[in-house]
């Protein structure tokens, strides 16, 4: 029999969710409702069973797809969660122009709300990210700045702060307020325990941009599941918490420089070069059982190793979270349950190493294969055929 499992219909902003159960992969079934808006899509994202192509025998590996969201990554719930938390306090009025220092995915989130909402959108965001995520910022309407590369993320972090205290327009403070993680607590914990109420997770693995989803999804999972491991996942070389260096601060929990164990890495929307104080904050002796370093080769390779035998098209930061629970996976105990987030799509990292060796003119077989056939034929050096 199909599991069921439980969904939220769509509902007015600010209005209660009716729920309702129905069959995974229910197809034909319709989401039950009308969304009011684009906001009420984010989350309820899948849990995704990981096959043996991948997983070691003997135990059970999942993820969890945040690509689902309508901007495609895990930041759309952080963008909600702050916008409705100011607009609550009264922080926001119609007309305000909202600010935000990102590496992308927060910025074309924030960007997607505020065009929803009708605020004006001015993110801040170091040159080494992809250049597919500014023109995303922009397509959404927003203004990208762009902070030079030797400044890193603490640069687009002060670049914001000038900015707001120029021009008094609101800052998001991702890495800071504590609606980030509090939405995952009520959001994204819940889910994963909704969706595991047949099984016991044994092991949950995350890596971390801001915190929120390790911090808030955390607390709720340990409520849930007191014995799941959490394995938390950053960039072997960007070595933030292991190096057990604290982030010094200034007044508002922003970083005052940055880290001095932070080097550059791959791993795009991971590891700052500052411990976000929501991050910081978290009950690290609760919540994290392991600290897990992350090769940036081996998130590339994971990320196209789920591409190519699941289907799954991620990130590399979907490829490092994957990598530290397949590895875990490798010496858990018969019969753990062990699931992955996966934070992002691979369609926002075209220009990134993800893709470096992913040509767009044909290879030798490619050519091989257009030669089988007689027509319609485009090989290099040669003119084109149409019909032979």
């Amino acid at each position: 029999a199909a599991r069921t499992a439980r969904a939220f219909a769509p509902a007015l902003h600010g209005a209660p969710r009716m729920t309702r159960t129905f069959a995974v992969a229910g197809r034909g079934e319709g989401m039950g409702g009308l969304f009011a808006d684009v906001t009420a899509m984010v989350g309820n994202t899948p849990v995704v069973k990981i096959s043996d192509k991948l997983a070691p025998p003997g135990v059970e590996v999942y993820a969890k797809c945040e690509f689902f969201n309508p901007l495609s990554s895990v930041k759309d719930r952080l963008a909600v969660a702050i916008i409705e938390d100011a607009e609550a306090k009264g922080l926001l009025k119609p007309g305000d122009t909202v600010v935000e220092a990102t590496s992308g995915n927060t910025g074309i989130a924030v960007a997607m709300v505020c065009a929803q909402r009708g605020y004006d959108c001015v993110i801040c965001m170091a040159e080494p990210f992809s250049v597919e995520r500014r023109k995303l910022m922009r397509m959404l309407g927003a203004k990208v700045i762009v902070t030079p590369k030797a400044g890193k993320g603490t640069g687009m972090v002060r670049k914001a702060e000038e900015l707001c205290a120029e021009h008094g327009w609101f800052l998001c403070h991702q890495f800071e307020t504590e609606a980030n993680w509090k939405f995952h607590e009520k959001t994204t914990g819940p889910e994963i325990v909704n969706d595991f109420h047949d099984k016991t997770l044994t092991h949950w693995v995350t890596g971390y941009g801001t915190g929120g989803t390790f911090h808030g999804a955390g607390k709720a999972l340990k409520a849930a599941f007191p014995d799941v491991k959490i394995v938390l996942a950053e960039p072997e070389a960007a070595g933030l918490l292991a190096s057990g260096i604290p982030t010094e601060r200034n007044d508002d929990g922003s970083p005052k420089s940055s880290h001095p164990a932070f080097a550059a890495h791959p791993i795009q929307g991971w590891t700052p070069d500052f411990v976000p104080l929501v991050l910081e904050q978290a009950p690290m002796d609760h919540l994290m059982d392991e600290l897990f370093p992350i090769p940036g080769d081996k998130a590339v390779a994971t990320a196209k190793a789920l591409a190519q035998t699941q289907g799954l098209l991620t990130g590399i930061s979907g490829g490092g979270t994957m990598y530290a629970a397949l590895e875990t996976a490798k010496t858990a105990e018969p019969g753990s349950v062990i699931l992955a987030m996966l934070p992002d799509t691979g369609e926002r990292y075209l220009s990134t190493p993800l893709f470096a060796d992913v040509q767009a003119d044909m290879d030798q077989d490619e050519i091989d294969i257009a030669l089988s056939t007689p027509s319609f034929q485009l090989i290099p050096g040669h003119d084109p055929v149409l019909q032979a």
